[in-house]
């Protein structure tokens, strides 16, 4: 899985005592390749590169060529006289674009994390808390003396690491940092699968960064893209004249909604590639986990298309059997070099088994994206309230599948730009309306199972949606509504990080329970989450009208003092400061199918979470049925 890593690329050093730079490309169907750079005018005849056997592979040292130089290989296909100055597919580094050449790179860095990467496998375990803050590296406050310039790898890293710490945040997600030509495509056209981007910094000061965020106890993921590149001739696309990494047949090669082309995955030379992309940034950067972005592209022959316009497999089906093969082979290969690592698949379609191991026939992956749940809790909080109890389901459906798959619960980038309008923006109502359902929404979101994801801006309430070409309206937090949705996110990552409730059984049945998911008329739901003791619960309750609820009654499964530790309509949050005065008492009043019940207020448009425990000895059934549950996990 590391052969591309090692046998291609450029690596500088030493042959017979002379400083240079050994370069290898694979081009298989070229009759001539000559590596070009500043080094020798671009000149495509000085130093031609020779065969490796019957390999494919075009190799060469260089004297004098040293780190920094910047070069392209000039391809001369043997079969239709195509000539082309390509980029290396292997490249560690690459020229700050619109330039597209590559550059000769030997990253070194003084790794000082070591204590946070022998935590990994712990830390990052299913049983763990995570909650991931999705960055776009360009929507930095941008340089105070040239508000055009993006912030460097280094100014960033102190900045974000700091904020993510403070604001209770487990991981930070970047949105794609492999060099990229079309910065409005935000990475998603990757052309340097091994070359994070330069508009920031150079690879050491990437390592770098990633050091600080470990340093501040911050996990990295990246986003990274095997579903398909960009057809720009520096890159991948017709590397040698012919389809090389691609499919020739565009029916199984390009990507007409994307306008990209599709790997060729049955190629073991293609599969190799990725792999060691993968392997890459795991090993030398030290990267927590990486987010695979359009699974279901992948899977599926017919994704996006119409019929006659896709391939099916040997069998006649529409599965991509060679992509799932991949897909199974890259989760292999990282949890192999990273046990403490995770994958996560952003697939939006019924596949079944997606986090599931692949040795009982699933993908491979640790997490996977819950879309359902994003789409189905959007829509719901942009109805006007007195309509949402015809529209209840959308609060109560994802029970239904939660526990297929290990899911994050995203809301992502991609709901907040191309005229979808920021998080506040979709929210029902008025000004204070509008915030009082943002809150309720982050509230339902972490108390829900699974992990927990939001895009930079959201936790702040950002009023418009995100613009690649600005920073965020950082300024916002210093308004009063604003600062308390802040506040409010903070304190829901604390309880989350520091609660078992909300994160040990986050893949198991017996870590939640309704205690009434059937409250239409009202729009209420209620719940219980627990950790792995069952001694202590949490019991949630969402009020998603903005009628105050008076001793509403709420079954508990044990009686005494339920302290009120979250209560998303606190002044401090932007609320109106209903609440129950810290604690209720569960009396034995049978409630809702329980032996006690509490009567509650529950402020309008807000969440309320009372944390219980069990003071008697725990019973020989309830400790049977944990003990012999069965657990959930990769």
């Amino acid at each position: 899985m590391r052969a591309s890593l090692e046998t291609l690329g450029a690596h500088p050093g030493q042959v017979e005592r002379r400083d240079g730079t050994h370069f290898a490309v694979w081009a298989p169907n070229a009759h001539y390749v000559a590596v070009i750079g500043d080094f020798n005018g671009w000149n495509r005849g000085t130093h031609p590169l020779a065969q490796r056997a019957a390999s494919g592979i075009w190799e060469g040292f260089v004297a004098g060529v040293r780190v920094g130089a910047v070069y392209k290989y000039h391809v001369a296909s043997r079969l239709n006289g195509y000539r082309v100055d390509k980029a290396d597919p292997v490249a560690f580094h690459a020229e700050l674009p619109p330039r597209t050449g590559s550059v000769v790179s030997a990253p070194q860095h003084n790794w000082q994390d070591a204590a946070w990467v022998e935590a990994g496998p712990a830390r990052q375990a299913l049983d763990r808390p995570m909650s991931i803050y999705e960055v776009h590296l360009g929507l930095s406050e941008r340089a105070p003396e040239d508000p055009s310039r993006m912030l460097t790898y280094g100014e960033i890293a102190p900045r974000l690491a700091a904020d993510a710490r403070d604001l209770g945040f487990t991981h930070v997600e970047l949105l794609p940092v492999m060099e990229h030509p079309f910065y409005g495509s935000w990475g998603y056209q990757t052309t340097g699968y091994f070359a994070p981007t330069s508009r920031h910094g150079t690879p050491d000061e990437f390592m770098a960064f990633v050091d600080v965020l470990h340093q501040h106890e911050i996990g990295v993921i990246l986003d990274w893209l095997p579903s398909h590149f960009p057809s720009d001739e520096h890159g991948l696309a017709y590397f040698d004249g012919t389809h090389l990494y691609e499919h020739a047949d565009p029916r199984q090669g390009f990507r007409l909604d994307w306008n990209s082309l599709i790997f060729n995955y049955g190629r073991n030379e293609v599969r190799s590639f990725l792999l060691s992309s993968a392997v890459y940034w795991m090993e030398r950067f030290h990267i927590d986990g990486l987010r695979v972005d359009a699974v279901a592209s992948m899977l599926y022959l017919d994704y996006s298309r119409q019929p006659g316009e896709w391939i099916p497999n040997r069998y006649g089906g529409r599965e991509n059997l060679e992509a799932i093969d991949f897909l199974r082979q890259l989760n292999t290969a990282v949890y192999e070099v990273a046990p403490g690592a995770q994958t996560i698949a952003e697939e939006s379609t019924a596949w079944p088994m997606v986090s599931r191991p692949s040795y009982v026939g699933g993908l491979g992956f640790g997490l996977k994206w819950d879309m359902g749940w994003m789409n189905d809790i959007l829509a719901y909080l942009s109805h006007d309230p007195i309509h949402r109890r015809f529209h209840h389901t959308a609060l109560t459906f994802r029970m239904m599948y939660a526990y297929n798959e290990n899911f994050v619960l995203p809301l992502s980038h991609d709901e907040m730009v191309h005229m979808k309008g920021s998080l506040l923006a979709k929210m029902a109502g008025d000004a204070w309306q509008q915030f009082a359902n943002l809150r309720l929404l982050f509230a339902h979101q972490w108390t829900q199972p699974g992990k927990k994801l939001l895009f930079m801006g959201g936790e702040f309430g950002q009023g418009r949606e995100w613009n690649h070409d600005r920073s965020l309206d950082w300024h916002q937090v210093e308004l009063e509504p604003h600062r308390g949705v802040q506040h409010w996110v903070r304190d829901l990552n604390r309880r989350y990080v520091e609660d078992p409730c909300l994160h040990e059984r986050d893949h198991q049945w017996s870590g939640f329970e309704w205690v009434d998911c059937n409250d239409s008329d009202e729009s209420i739901v209620s719940y219980l989450r627990f950790g792995a003791a069952h001694d202590r619960a949490l019991l949630v309750a969402l009020n998603f009208t903005p009628v105050v609820r008076h001793f509403y009654a709420l079954g508990t499964p044990w009686g005494g003092t339920w302290h009120e530790v979250l209560n998303s309509d606190a002044p401090q949050y932007g609320g109106s400061g209903q609440g129950n005065l810290g604690a209720v008492e569960a009396k034995a009043v049978p409630h809702q199918g329980r032996p006690f019940s509490v009567r509650v207020t529950l402020p309008p448009l807000a969440a309320v979470v009372l944390h219980g425990e069990d003071h008697a000895p725990e019973s020989a059934p309830r400790r049977a049925a944990r003990d012999t549950e069965p657990q959930a996990g990769v």
